[in-house]
């Protein structure tokens, strides 16, 4: 590693991205590795530290996942985390047992000794557990340092040979004082907690310039923050070496290439080659309502369009595009690759004959990492905190057949949530908010007509990473104030719900 870092073996937690996200804002770089990483690979590495992360299996069950013993023999600090723990504890000859009964949630942790890696927790503290064996027995050489109300041993340690175990998740929120066991942990790596945005710019400006050479660079951009920001990095290594590729699929949020041109070619004065292609998108779309079919085809189409546009670039060798370390992860971790939910278009789906070599400068971000160095680099607030938006556009928020018409009723809709949920000075503390049109009409009422118009739904959650989501309890009056605005502003919608669906069993967008 060129950096001070601390690894995280993955054991299939799902809290696993957020121990790698505090550790990042203790200023300490870290990266998640699969756990059957050879130790030989993490010596080359050479990190400060090893987190062994939770994970649902036991570590007796058949295909469990677990790691090279000898990772225990580097000399650097382990730190083992719930079923990490219950790993080093059975790999080092402890006793680990199926428990009596199976602790979750929140329980008491009691410490039992002094210990640096707990200094600064309560005697008592309140912690988040998710486990069902326990460890009866230490390994030989061990201390116990904590205990829970059903588990002997709920830390354990070997000082000599910097060897640290605790049951509990120091990375949740709901566990007191977890922030500082993680900090305690850093401190016996000896990390100098130097990592930061700033620094992390200038390495990617300097890699990509080594990277790219004399070359020529092109950059999808889509109008979100990602490639937005993977373009500025680019822009800061190669200057006029490179060209944005923002192409109008027609499926936009109002104005929205408008506001393209006017924030990144003329404020931030990137070159942009701006492609008209949403006469070619809906006449593909033409009568296709099934939601995969409609990706597929924007992503096909999408292709297609960018190749004939990069084709007009002369010279270009690379291509930049906003990968970021959670799509990374996805592919490395215990469980391999997610299931297909359903599938996303990106550039990153370009085809091989384009023969570009990628330049992914944002590969070891997360998002709220991303915001960040967009902030440093210029790029205003409004637009850095935008909520996401779906690659397939408003393609996959118009329920059933895609038309001009439709879609031009979803775009004013869409447009009176966000100006109402930012009126009432939500928009930040919401991970998304926007408008569904539904393929349903309903009776109604205007003055003393009839009327039969289609229905929109709202759609607004609170996330941390929209991995899982919760639906928003937004007031009321402002879902009063946004359905008499939709159905009074936009003549051809008469009814507006609200959606009360969490992700899981839901996902956040409808399609």
């Amino acid at each position: 590693m060129s950096r001070e870092a601390v690894v995280i073996l993955d054991f299939g937690s799902q809290y696993t991205q957020l121990i790698a996200r505090r550790l990042r804002e203790l200023q300490v770089y870290s990266e998640i590795l699969p756990p059957r990483t050879r130790a030989s690979e993490l010596r080359r590495r050479a990190p400060k530290g090893i987190v062994l992360s939770g994970g649902p299996d036991s570590v007796y069950a058949k295909g469990s996942p677990h790691c090279d013993p000898r990772i225990f023999e580097i000399g650097v600090p382990v730190l083992g985390i719930c079923y990490g723990m219950q790993l080093m504890a059975h790999t080092l000859r402890g006793d680990v047992r199926r428990a009596g009964r199976r602790e979750y949630g929140q329980a008491t942790f009691e410490a039992s000794n002094r210990s640096p890696l707990l200094e600064g927790l309560r005697p008592q503290a309140r912690v988040w557990m998710s486990h069902w064996d326990s460890i009866l027995g230490a390994p030989p050489g061990f201390a116990v340092t904590g205990t829970s109300g059903t588990n002997p041993v709920a830390a354990m340690e070997h000082p000599a040979r910097r060897l640290y175990g605790i049951l509990f998740h120091p990375e949740v929120v709901h566990t007191e004082g977890g922030t500082r066991v993680l900090a305690n942990f850093l401190d016996l790596c000896g990390c100098s907690r130097d990592w930061s945005v700033g620094a992390f710019v200038d390495e990617a400006v300097a890699r990509i310039r080594s990277d790219v050479g004399e070359g020529r660079v092109i950059c999808a951009l889509s109008g979100g923050v990602d490639s937005a920001v993977a373009a500025l990095l680019v822009h800061a290594a190669v200057g006029d070496r490179l060209t944005c590729v923002f192409v109008d699929n027609g499926l936009l949020r109002r104005d929205e290439a408008g506001q393209v041109r006017r924030r990144f070619a003329k404020k931030l004065r990137l070159d942009v080659a701006f492609v008209d292609a949403s006469r070619r998108f809906l006449l593909r779309l033409q009568g296709v309502s099934n939601p995969e079919r409609k990706r597929k085809i924007i992503g096909r189409e999408f292709i297609e369009v960018f190749q004939a546009a990069a084709r007009k670039v002369r010279g270009a060798a690379f291509l930049a595009q906003g990968t970021l370390y959670p799509d990374v992860i996805e592919s490395t971790s215990v469980k391999g690759p997610s299931a297909v939910i359903k599938s996303h278009h990106n550039v990153g789906g370009l085809p091989r004959s384009m023969k570009f070599k990628l330049v992914e400068p944002l590969r070891e971000l997360f998002k709220d990492e991303v915001r960040k160095v967009g902030l440093r680099l210029g790029l205003d607030e409004e637009f850095v905190y935008r909520q996401p938006f779906p690659g397939p556009g408003l393609a996959v928020r118009c329920l059933g057949p895609v038309t001009r018409e439709r879609l031009a009723l979803l775009r004013e809709a869409d447009a009176i949530v966000v100006e109402e949920i930012k009126a009432a000075e939500l928009y930040r503390s919401l991970w998304q908010s926007f408008a569904v049109l539904l393929p349903v009409r309903t009776v109604g009422v205007m003055g003393d007509d009839r009327t039969y118009q289609y229905t929109v739904a709202v759609r607004a959650v609170e996330s941390a990473d929209g991995m899982t989501a919760d639906w928003a309890r937004v007031p009321y009056d402002l879902l009063a104030r946004i359905s008499s605005r939709v159905v009074n502003e936009i003549r051809g919608i008469n009814r507006v719900v609200y959606d009360i669906s969490s992700k899981p069993p839901s996902t956040i967008e409808w399609e």
